[in-house]
């Protein structure tokens, strides 16, 4: 947890300069950056916790379709878009920060199993936040939640890209 207050503060900024902040914290998802600055922005949202938790509130209470939406903006971890350099410059950070820019011929071949079994039983990609782990662990939790039911797996799907979030905002607030 940090106690650093974003700068420019969050609840002094209109909303074009809002969404130009903080409209790719949700990949590839500036709605939900919109909705949140609807909501309203006080002091408590000038912190990268606060602002994490009014934007998932934004995710938590959407519709399962617009949910998927966002969970289906993301990519496959350690897939086709990693090896060809064509992620967002955050989603890069966090892989090579968990070593999926490392991986062995046979972790990749693993990955690219796993990424299209999960894909086929749920219909969007896996999603994990990554910070603090390591591909060894991925591919354990990528098994692990193959065995989710398809409900149980959109939640966790959905906290797992709002602790993103958080992580996003707290190495926005630490680069400042």
């Amino acid at each position: 947890m940090s106690d650093k207050t974003l700068n420019p503060r969050p609840s002094s900024m209109d909303r074009a300069t809002f969404v130009a902040q903080f409209g790719e914290i949700y990949e590839h998802s500036p709605w939900v950056a919109e909705l949140a600055w609807e909501a309203g922005l006080g002091a408590e949202q000038d912190t990268p916790e606060g602002l994490a938790a009014a934007m998932g509130k934004v995710l938590d209470d959407a519709s399962p379709e617009r949910q998927l939406e966002v969970v289906r903006a993301h990519p496959d971890l350690a897939g086709k878009a990693a090896l060809a350099g064509e992620l967002t410059d955050d989603s890069t950070s966090e892989q090579a920060g968990a070593g999926l820019d490392q991986c062995t011929p046979e972790e990749l071949a693993r990955f690219e199993r796993l990424n299209n079994a999960y894909k086929e039983r749920f219909g969007f990609p896996f999603v994990m936040a990554v910070k603090g782990s390591n591909r060894h662990l991925i591919l354990a939790a990528f098994e692990e939640r193959l065995e989710n039911s398809a409900e149980e797996e959109r939640r966790t799907v959905v906290e797992q890209i709002n602790r993103i979030a958080l992580f996003r905002l707290q190495a926005r607030a630490e680069q400042q």
